[in-house]
């Protein structure tokens, strides 16, 4: 059983760096933040921010590590979303 779980958990974390990555390295050569939605990415990044803690608190450091990388991946593409989002109104 416990080896099923750890595959499971290992899926689950390939499949959420390989959804934040592309996305944060995208944003990043491209500065285009168009097609995001704020509201959302901030909960999708808040619940990273959430799972960070519960692996702190649990010791679970696959779970860390995962949600950490991803909440860097939140955090340069909120910032560079505020930013274009600034120069817009302006």
């Amino acid at each position: 059983m416990n080896l099923a779980i750890n595959i499971i958990g290992t899926l689950a974390a390939v499949c959420m760096i390989c959804g934040y990555l592309p996305q944060a390295i995208y944003t990043i050569r491209t500065r285009d933040t168009a097609g995001i939605a704020m509201p959302t990415f901030l909960a999708l990044g808040f619940g990273s921010v959430f799972f960070v803690v519960q692996g702190i608190l649990t010791g679970n450091w696959p779970l860390i590590v995962t949600n950490l990388i991803t909440t860097i991946c939140s955090i340069i593409i909120t910032v560079i979303k505020i930013r274009n989002d600034r120069c817009k109104k302006q």
